[in-house]
């Protein structure tokens, strides 16, 4: 059975940092899927993101990204080929993915999944709080397009909700969670 998986990366307290789990939440909210699509809050992962991306047919992340010469808000799609021609950085702290090295251990094992796109948003601000830039917020329309638009090629069944469903963003609507969070 082919499987897809949405995968929301980030850390919710740093900002725009926090635009993957953000952006599925809405989904979750806004969308109906079938049983072979998977939506999840991912956070921060490291290797251990291997175990969730084996045997999948598809894999979407949505993720802050530095966009080179992009402003703040853009929207940016990444293939599996742009993902992989990419040397496996050196991480730089715990918080950065290893996207490139998870991709590369799935392959290893003979289980790289087919489909793979990263739906990068141009972050602008990664400073302690949990609340997004305008500038992002702006683009979360644009971005969930994309993942719909994604699943519906590859044949994924999608529906978008009468009326939707309050989004569970826990964190931007409690502000005494943010403020200590800015306090650390």
């Amino acid at each position: 059975m082919k499987r897809a998986l949405i995968g929301g990366i980030g850390n919710v307290l740093l900002g725009d940092d926090g635009v993957g789990p953000y952006l599925v939440r809405l989904l979750e909210a806004g969308y109906r899927f079938g049983d072979d699509v998977e939506i999840a809050d991912l956070g921060t992962p490291a290797l251990d993101l291997t175990h969730r991306i084996v045997g999948l047919h598809s894999l979407i992340l949505v993720d802050s990204v530095a966009g080179e010469d992009a402003e703040p808000g853009t929207v940016l799609l990444y293939r599996k080929q742009d993902l992989l021609h990419q040397a496996p950085a050196q991480r730089l702290d715990p918080h950065s993915p290893a996207l490139a090295e998870c991709l590369l251990s799935a392959e290893l094992l003979g289980a790289m999944p087919e489909n793979v796109l990263l739906v990068g948003i141009v972050g602008g601000n990664y400073a302690p709080g949990c609340a997004l830039t305008p500038a992002v917020q702006r683009s979360l329309e644009s971005a969930m397009a994309a993942v719909i638009k994604e699943l519906v090629d590859l044949g994924f069944e999608t529906e978008k909700k009468f009326v939707s469903d309050p989004p569970d963003i826990w964190w931007s609507e409690e502000p005494d969670i943010c403020r200590a969070a800015s306090n650390i």
